[in-house]
């Protein structure tokens, strides 16, 4: 292992030791499941199900499996999940199992949501799915669990959720990314060209339309995808099956294996999810995340989901192994490759060779496959119509998208924990060029990103400037992506001025060429330094440094009085039903969660 790797771990296995301690007590303490039921408990609990079905469940010694679905036909990632559940109950039954659906939870689009009310209320739905998690599997009718999600918020809450039911084995089960259609660097060249008013609405939904096509996850690196990767990396998803298009053989085939392999699991009952994640595989998730650039909403979702499993993970953590692992992936929006490509390229095989070869990644951990996390240096293939995997590309075919550890991208990772005198947040360097990695300049204050683009479309902003955008955190409105902002700011830096965003809420996942730099905490709406910032402060951000500093007389910032937020939170659009969650969020470097107390409270 590589000693800095090896280092990380310890400190968070350190940290962690009462907690982690409390939370394996408490699985090791979990209930008995259908034995323990009383008659009138299991009668309601099988009341539906076929004659067949009931024989089976009726039996304390067979395996039935509680199904946790994601599913809608809104969502394009999501809309194949819904022949899912008919195809694992067949599989189930041909193998003498019972699978039943245990609950549906909530799965809202960013892409939809981006700009609009909605968006407000995306952060708090991951901390709602891992509610409704928790609610399906306390029947406590199940062997195992098979976990139907892939995008946003909805895996990181599907696994927090499940995380609290640890004692059981669970599989997450995707449904693959759309083919190919506009490439998206075409996509990010129209928005920019509607934000100057060049095309009209009518072109920019054509081009939207023709990039957002069909069902699957959509094919940027963003949230989603990175989600998947990472499912791979902690162990919790079959090796390779992340990428493999809906409706396909292949994809019907690693479905019915899954389906199949939680049952293996069960009937041994030796390997529970409790038993994969731990300090070693959410380390794993963490170097994954930093070696391709993944989505900065990670950065939030690792510290969530670690919680819900007793570990204890900081930024720090972070940044201590920014500094060793090696970017090796470039996928847009860090480069120009869609996920299909990345995947045609060598994919999830190549890249995990070349991290367990520089012992950036730790082997000897049990996943879902089996021990031994070289088994995801493998691809599933289909031979004579059945499942088998076979070794992965030994060398990258095209090194554009991904090079070996000897040419990285760059010699440390695609993500920065930046630090300073307005505080602590995360920036994605690895699609920025690094001409752009230094901006100073003087800041231009909102509190509100309508406010932006206002003064954007009045020619306000058409000079060097930091915009800042506060009042966007956790407490503040729910922490809302502000991808909005983005074809804004590039035709700014298109226009040769040096710009940067600096905010206290997030980034799209497709985190874009400008210098963001997000998560900041303490956010303003909790006493954070971006309250008392005016127009005209001169922020300096220097990606290469990791710092972000306001470059003031200390007499005079000491002098100044935070700002309130003018606008108080709108209502609408359901806002105001998570007006407790806000109250509750803890911080985003704590993982922006409404559980962080009430979990530490009950690991102590």
């Amino acid at each position: 292992m590589h000693p800095q790797v090896e280092a990380v771990t310890q400190a968070v296995r350190e940290r962690s030791k009462v907690s982690r301690a409390a939370y394996l007590a408490q699985m090791h303490d979990a209930p008995e499941g259908r034995s323990g039921l009383s008659c009138g408990n299991l009668a309601h609990g099988m009341a539906a199900c076929s004659a067949q079905d009931k024989s089976r469940i009726r039996m304390m010694d067979e395996v039935n499996i509680g199904l946790v679905t994601a599913y809608n036909d809104m969502l394009s990632a999501h809309q194949p999940y819904e022949s899912y559940p008919q195809q694992i109950r067949q599989i189930l039954r041909g193998i003498g199992a019972t699978g039943q659906v245990a609950g549906g939870v909530p799965a809202m689009c960013d892409g939809v949501t981006q700009g609009e009310p909605g968006m407000e209320l995306s952060l708090a739905s991951r901390d709602v799915i891992a509610m409704g998690t928790a609610i399906a599997l306390s029947h406590n009718m199940f062997d195992g669990a098979l976990c139907l999600g892939i995008c946003d918020k909805i895996v990181p809450g599907l696994l927090m959720g499940a995380l609290r039911f640890g004692h059981l084995p669970v599989l997450f089960v995707p449904a693959g990314p759309m083919p190919s259609g506009l490439p998206n660097s075409e996509k990010a060249r129209v928005r920019q060209l509607f934000a100057e008013g060049k095309v009209g609405r009518e072109e920019l939904l054509a081009a939207e339309s023709a990039s957002y096509h069909s069902a699957g996850t959509c094919t940027f690196y963003g949230t989603a995808n990175t989600n998947q990767m990472l499912l791979e990396a902690m162990g919790l998803q079959l090796p390779g099956a992340s990428f493999v298009h809906p409706s396909t053989p292949l994809r019907d085939a690693l479905t019915a294996h899954a389906a199949e392999q939680v049952v293996r699991l069960a009937r041994a009952g030796e390997v529970r999810l409790a038993d994969i994640l731990d300090e070693r595989a959410l380390i794993n998730a963490l170097v994954m995340l930093l070696a391709t650039g993944g989505s900065t909403n990670l950065t939030i979702h690792l510290v969530a989901i670690g919680q819900a499993a007793g570990l204890q993970l900081r930024w720090e953590d972070m940044a201590a192994l920014s500094a060793v692992v090696p970017t090796l992936a470039h996928i847009y929006p860090s480069g120009k490759a869609d996920i299909n490509q990345f995947q045609a390229a060598g994919g999830t095989a190549w890249l995990f060779r070349q991290l367990l070869d520089a012992g950036l990644l730790h082997e000897q951990v049990q996943t879902v496959a089996g021990f031994g996390l070289a088994r995801y240096c493998q691809e599933p293939v289909l031979q004579d119509g059945k499942l088998s995997w076979r070794d992965g590309a030994e060398t990258s075919l095209d090194e554009s998208i991904l090079r070996p550890l000897a040419s990285p991208f760059l010699p440390d990772a695609g993500l920065r924990l930046l630090e300073g005198n307005l505080g602590r947040g995360v920036l994605k360097v690895s699609a920025v060029d690094p001409a752009h990695w230094q901006v100073s300049a003087p800041c231009r204050v909102f509190d509100d990103q309508d406010d932006f683009v206002t003064a954007f479309k009045a020619g306000e902003l058409d000079c060097d400037g930091v915009a800042v955008l506060r009042f966007q955190g956790p407490r503040a409105n729910g922490m809302p992506e502000l991808h909005k902002l983005l074809p804004y700011l590039g035709v700014l830096q298109d226009r040769g001025y040096q710009v940067a965003l600096v905010t206290d809420g997030r980034m799209s996942g497709a985190s874009g060429k400008v210098p963001a730099a997000i998560h900041l905490c303490p956010e303003a709406a909790d006493g954070g330094a971006l309250a008392r910032l005016r127009d005209g402060d001169r922020i300096t951000l220097d990606a290469g440094q990791g710092s972000l500093q306001l470059m003031i007389d200390e007499d005079e910032w000491q002098a100044r009085a935070p700002a309130l937020h003018r606008k108080p939170v709108r209502r609408g659009s359901g806002r105001e039903l998570f007006a407790f969650m806000r109250a509750e969020a803890s911080p985003a470097e704590l993982g922006g969660s409404v559980f962080t107390a009430s979990l530490q409270q009950a690991d102590q």
